[in-house]
This record gives structure tokens, C-alpha cells and sequence, in this order.
């Protein structure tokens, strides 16, 4: 039951000077599914004067140094050797921009680069591509200083722009007037041809301001999960929450203190935004992705191969390796599986194939909790967990086929919650794989080496176990009863082959 290793190489450490805030990230190392140790932010607001002063501020200047002294200390801290510095709109736009970059560069000791707009928006557009699964329609990074805007499909990034529309712009250019900022607002997005072609496809939200917008959805709504990568908005409902948004002062939003006292003004300008992308656009629907410039300059520094792989199924299999019994034993269930799957005649899409496979790798991290505990731990941690490339209904056949693995496909508690999440479709799945895996480790105690010689397969209408040779002492009335349970979802009858 040794546990395997991950080698994911030395940390590496993302600082980046925003008009807004000022950020640190420290990723474990340089992969496809990026894994933060460290996360630290602090609202400098740098670019709150840039629009009418063409400076950044005094004072937001000196708050930003202390937090890169700080910040620089903290990578010595964590032994890191590579800090990559990246800075957007507010030190490109301001006159004494170049010479705060010099500053920093030295206290940080590396370069930073001030990323042009079409770099931003690159690189914007490239988080989503490493965040979000075969992503297709407009990405929209909404910072202090500006808002790019990109058309996605796949890893293809076609037209984009950048506009000086971020919430510290919109301040300082309306003079704090909402009535002004919207015919700003108004003006800038009427003159991009290309955002009709957004049209019924999906607005990727990207920025601190939009999740935390997406932050006080969550809160006011009740909804069963606080991850905010790919949370999802109709758009009609992101319409009229914005408006509200708008139109309300921020200390009479209920909810309200689930969002930091110095984001708060800002709201009410990324939801203006929002509200007229949606006007403009006319978007499917809004999905949030917590991935924007940081992680789009990672994934621009991987090799061709890496960039290739699923960054959900990494993910899955780093946490399998990490916290199973037996890691060889899920990538043994993901090929037993495949196996009932192929002779059953059952539909299975490409994506259906790879959160099955997923779930596979995840099927035993919750060993360690006791019995009774496994299946609630093990659903709180999938659901929770920092994924990326998956959806939340994907996200809850995940989390609901560990949970039926571990308490039986009968029982409901405490699911109910995540429940609300899945559709009909991903309820039946996830009870079916759970049924399976009930199967494969009371047959295999977990371990690999059994399953490859046990096949589960539908033959002549009947679903067969087969347990050859010195395996036949495998059978028990209890795996029989296990079996006749995926027996009874599929409608087929069962049978223990032991010659």
C-alpha cells in the first residue's frame, strides 16, 4: 500500500501588478492542472487616478512596494527559483509607469513584463483554454484598468480588444457617476464589430470583479457549492442580478459582507458591464473562470504535449497517487469499466468517458476516514476540490459516484445538496458507477493484479462476472448481491462465471 510520487518539478511563483490588485501565486510547479500553495492578494488600486492624471498614485504606489517587499520575502520563504512579473493596464498607461517597474523589478529581483493589450487579452484567453473543456465563445477579463475582449473556440483565439473599461477606469473617467459610465460603457462596446458573433454561444467572465459579482450570486441564492470556477448564469439571471447590482447601494445588498470591504464600490461598474455584454452579446449563458492572465502565461510556457492533456484527468490522477490505497488499482478500474461499457450497449458520449474515467481515479482518496464517513469525506472533497476542465454538474457525478461507492446507490444522505446540481442524466450515471465500483473492490480488496482477470461483461443479454482459475474463491453471496444490483439498473440478469 505504498503511496506513489508526484514530481512536479520546483514551485514556481506568478507576481502580478494589476490596477486593482496586486497578487501573488505560487504553484507547486509548471503543469497542466497548476496546483496554488500560496495565494496572497492586496487592493493597491494603482490605477484609480491613471484615466484623469495619467500617474499612478503616490500612496498607491508606496502600499504596492511594501506588498512586493513582502511578496519577494515570501518566495525566498518557499524556495522558489522561478518568479514570473506580469503587469497590465495601469503601468502601461501611466507616465510614471516605467519607472515603478524599474522599482519593482529590483525589489522582486526578475523581470516584469508590461503586457500590451493584445498580450492581456492573449493571455486572458489562454487561461480560459487551460481552465474550461473544448471552451467556445467570447472571453471578457474585466481588471481595474480595462476589459479585454477575446473570441474562443477550442485552443483557437480569433479577433480582440481592449477597452479602458475596468471599474477603477470607469470611477475616475465618470467622476464616480453611474449615469456617465453607462453611456462610456455604451460608446466603447458599440464600436467592437466582432461581439455579435457571440451571439447564443458562452461568455467566459474573468477578473476578480466578476467573481466576486458571481461571489454574492452564490450567497444570495443559496447555492450547494462555493467554487467559483465554472459556476454558471443564465442570462437572463445574470440580466436582472446586475441591475440590481447597479441600481442598489452596496450596503443595502443583502449578503453584502461575503464580498471585502474595499471590492465593494466597485461592484456596481462590473456589473454595468456585464449588463450591457449581455445587451451587446446576447450570450447562451455566463460562466465564471477563476483562470485568466496568471494561469494563461503558465500554460504559454508548457511544451506542446503537456499543453495537449486533460487538465481534469492530471488533476484526478495526482489526487489518486496522493491519497489512495493503491493508485494502480483506479487506473485498473478506469480499463474495467471500459470493458462493461464497450459490451453493454449502453450510450456513452466523449465526455461521459472522461469524468467516468476521472471518477475511477478518484474512487478510493477517502479510505482513511472511517467507514461510515468515507462516502460524506469523499463528496466533500471532489465537490470542493480545486478542478479544473469540468462543470459543476460534472463536478457532482463525480463526487455522487464516489459517495454511492462507498454508502450504496440506495441511499440519499447527505447528497441531497449536490443532488440539485446533477441532471437526471448525470444521477443515473454516477448511481450506476457507483454500483460498479461496489463491485470491483469487494472482488479486488482494493488492490491491483485482480481486476484485469475478473471481467465484467454483458454476453448474450446476461451481465457476467468472470472469476477464472484461482480467483474463483473471489465469490460470495455478497459480491453476488452487488452485482444484482447493477443487474437491476440495467435490466439485465446476472451470473458469477468461475471455470
Amino acid at each position: 500500500m505504498a503511496q506513489g510520487r508526484l514530481d512536479h518539478g520546483p514551485p514556481v511563483a506568478v507576481i502580478d501588478i494589476g490596477s486593482n490588485s496586486i497578487r501573488l501565486v505560487v504553484y507547486e510547479g509548471l503543469t497542466r492542472s497548476p496546483a496554488p500553495i500560496f495565494n496572497e492578494k492586496v487592493l493597491a488600486g494603482l490605477g484609480r487616478e491613471v484615466q484623469s492624471t495619467g500617474l499612478l498614485a503616490a500612496d498607491a504606489v508606496e502600499k504596492a512596494i511594501d506588498t512586493l517587499r513582502r511578496y519577494r520575502a515570501l518566495c525566498d520563504t518557499l524556495k522558489v527559483k522561478t518568479v514570473l512579473g506580469i503587469a497590465t493596464a495601469a503601468c502601461r498607461d501611466a507616465r510614471n509607469g516605467a519607472a515603478f517597474i524599474a522599482q519593482a523589478e529590483r525589489i522582486c529581483r526578475t523581470r516584469i513584463e508590461v503586457a500590451s493589450g493584445r498580450r492581456e487579452a492573449q493571455l486572458s484567453a489562454l487561461g480560459v483554454v487551460s481552465g474550461m473543456h473544448n471552451p467556445d465563445g467570447l472571453v471578457g477579463d474585466l481588471g481595474g484598468g480595462s476589459l479585454e475582449l477575446i473570441d474562443l473556440k477550442g485552443r483557437r483565439i480569433r479577433s480582440g480588444v481592449t477597452l479602458p473599461l475596468g471599474g477603477l477606469a470607469l470611477q475616475d473617467i465618470s467622476r464616480r457617476s453611474m449615469h456617465k459610465a453607462q453611456a462610456f460603457v455604451a460608446g466603447a462596446l458599440g464600436r467592437v464589430d466582432f461581439l455579435k458573433a457571440g451571439r447564443g454561444r458562452t461568455f467566459y467572465a474573468v477578473g476578480g470583479a466578476w467573481r466576486a459579482l458571481a461571489h454574492l450570486h452564490i450567497a444570495r441564492t443559496g447555492y450547494p457549492l462555493r467554487v467559483m470556477h465554472g459556476y454558471r448564469m443564465s442570462t437572463q439571471e445574470a440580466l436582472k442580478f446586475c441591475r440590481l447590482v447597479r441600481r442598489t447601494r452596496p450596503d443595502k445588498i443583502a449578503q453584502i459582507e461575503v464580498i471585502s470591504s474595499a471590492r465593494r464600490p466597485l461592484l456596481g461598474y462590473a456589473a454595468l458591464v456585464m449588463e450591457h455584454i449581455i445587451r451587446t452579446v446576447r450570450p447562451k449563458d455566463i460562466v465564471v473562470s477563476a483562470l485568466g492572465v496568471r494561469e494563461g502565461l503558465l500554460y504559454s510556457l508548457l511544451d506542446p504535449a503537456e499543453r495537449a492533456r486533460d487538465p481534469l484527468i492530471t488533476a484526478a490522477r495526482s489526487l489518486n497517487i496522493l491519497r489512495s490505497r493503491a493508485p494502480a488499482h483506479g487506473e485498473e478500474l478506469i480499463r474495467w469499466t471500459d470493458g462493461f461499457m464497450e459490451s453493454s450497449g449502453l450510450r456513452e458520449s466523449a465526455e461521459d468517458r472522461r469524468l467516468r474515467h476521472a471518477a475511477c481515479l478518484l474512487a478510493d482518496i477517502g479510505w482513511r476516514a472511517h467507514p461510515d464517513y468515507r462516502g460524506e469525506q469523499s463528496l466533500n472533497i471532489i465537490s470542493n476540490a480545486d478542478f479544473i476542465g469540468i462543470d459543476h454538474p460534472g463536478r457532482a457525478f463525480l463526487a455522487l459516484s464516489v459517495y454511492f461507492r462507498h454508502a450504496g446507490i440506495a441511499n440519499e444522505q447527505p447528497s441531497p445538496r449536490i443532488r440539485e446540481i446533477a441532471s437526471r442524466h448525470h444521477l443515473e450515471g454516477a448511481r450506476l458507477l457507483g454500483a460498479l465500483m461496489r463491485v470491483a473492490y469487494i472482488v479486488s480488496a482494493s488492490m491491483p493484479g485482480v481486476l484485469p482477470h475478473a471481467p465484467l461483461r454483458v454476453v448474450r443479454g446476461r451481465l457476467v462476472l468472470r472469476l477464472p482459475g484461482e480467483f474463483a474463491a473471489l465469490a460470495s453471496e455478497r459480491v453476488a448481491g452487488r452485482l444484482r444490483q447493477i443487474g437491476r439498473l440495467i435490466g439485465r440478469p446476472t451470473h458469477i462465471a468461475t471455470d
